[in-house]
């Protein structure tokens, strides 16, 4: 029994290993297929059609009546004024963590959908980050310059109720997983995930990423349909 037991243990340390060499790899080769900004033409869109997206981030009762933002070849612009409050836009990769392989991914298209609350500290910080990408800042000059943002005081602390829509099918968020799941996103200041129970089994907060640089933890949370009320799929993500 003794022999048995050592052998599933050695097996299970084998596995972990592999797995663990093989997320490895599979970062290190999109990193390779990324490692720095692609022309600026491959991040922008046609007008209309990004008004469209940023959009379908929320339901019609939302997004219909809501600011949207573009991208242009200056930042982020109002294309469409709103009347309550929400704000969407569509997020390009350099809105990703810190090393994350995809941040220069020019084929990611993240429609997002910001409650009043969220968009009054997300807006500048997103703003922020553009400018920085714009005027040819590298990935750690960004992430350097966002920091001294925070201790300077420059950009807004995130406020209670922030939180957000993705709601739509054509987001292009990684190239693993392109359409990942709709869902909601909450923003609080840094805690630990475990007070949410965020990935707990049976838990619907799938998952919570922390940004010490952002001092910003985010919480998701997946929803049954997609904004234009078509069910989403069942597989465990």
């Amino acid at each position: 029994m003794k022999g048995i037991l050592k052998t599933i243990t050695w097996g299970v340390f084998a596995l972990v290993a592999v797995l663990g060499v093989s997320k490895q790899a599979r970062t290190q080769e999109t990193k390779a297929l990324y490692p720095s900004m692609a022309p600026l033409d491959q991040y922008l869109m046609e007008r209309n059609a990004e008004i469209a997206l940023a959009r379908s981030a929320a339901l019609e009762s939302i997004s219909q009546n809501a600011e949207i933002m573009v991208l242009g070849r200056l930042g982020y612009e109002t294309a469409v004024k709103g009347k309550n409050g929400f704000v969407c836009m569509v997020w390009r990769s350099w809105t990703a963590g810190s090393g994350d392989p995809e941040f220069w991914n020019p084929k990611l298209r993240a429609p997002i959908c910001f409650n009043p609350p969220a968009a009054r500290f997300n807006l500048p910080l997103t703003a922020k980050r553009t400018e920085l990408i714009l005027a040819g800042r590298s990935q750690a000059q960004v992430f350097e310059a966002m920091k001294a943002a925070y201790e300077k005081k420059e950009l807004p602390p995130v406020e209670p109720g922030a939180m957000c829509y993705m709601l739509s099918k054509q987001q292009y968020v990684t190239d693993r997983d392109p359409h990942w799941h709709p869902h909601l996103m909450f923003f609080v200041p840094l805690t630990e995930t475990g007070t949410w129970g965020a990935g707990l089994r049976g838990s619907p907060v799938v998952m919570a990423f922390t940004d010490t640089e952002e001092r910003l933890t985010t919480f998701l949370v997946p929803v049954a349909k997609w904004s234009d009320g078509t069910p989403a799929s069942t597989d465990d993500h």
